[in-house]
């Protein structure tokens, strides 16, 4: 019996920490270049592959602000709630196979992210060729 409740436990335990190390749920960005809090993006699954939206802006400069420098049918789209991360499918540590845009200079970018140890941070890199651009963001929780 002891056995059972053990192995049970050990399970719970193990599903747990599985978990823990899932990509999805809410992530606050930081801008590398300033350390400023700029938005909260949501990573979320839809038909097996991962996205992610901002889903909170964090001191916005101008209310609603849009992406105005964004093009084909994210052009003057609304930053809150933009989808910015697409297509990301995992392969073993990491996600990729995707894109990343940065509302800021309407760009898009091939896509990278990475799990840190500490499970709290979550290591975005966008690229083009050898050029990246890296961030690391801190998971919200709830």
């Amino acid at each position: 019996m002891k056995n059972k409740l053990f192995l049970t436990i050990l399970l719970a335990l193990i599903v747990n920490t599985m978990d823990a190390q899932n990509i999805l749920g809410k992530w606050k960005t930081i801008d590398d270049e300033t350390g400023k809090e700029k938005s909260i993006v949501e990573i979320y699954e839809k038909d097996g592959k991962v996205y992610g939206k901002i889903v909170e802006l964090l001191n916005p400069s101008k209310e609603n602000p849009k992406c105005s420098k964004c093009d084909g049918d994210k052009k003057g789209q609304p930053i809150l709630n933009l989808v910015i991360i697409e297509g990301m499918e995992k392969d073993d540590e990491v996600y990729e196979g995707g894109t990343i845009l940065n509302p800021e200079n309407g760009k898009v970018y091939k896509c990278r992210l990475k799990l840190e140890e500490d499970m709290d941070t979550l290591q975005v890199r966008g690229y083009l060729a050898f050029f990246y651009k890296t961030q690391y963001w801190k998971r919200v929780n709830p």
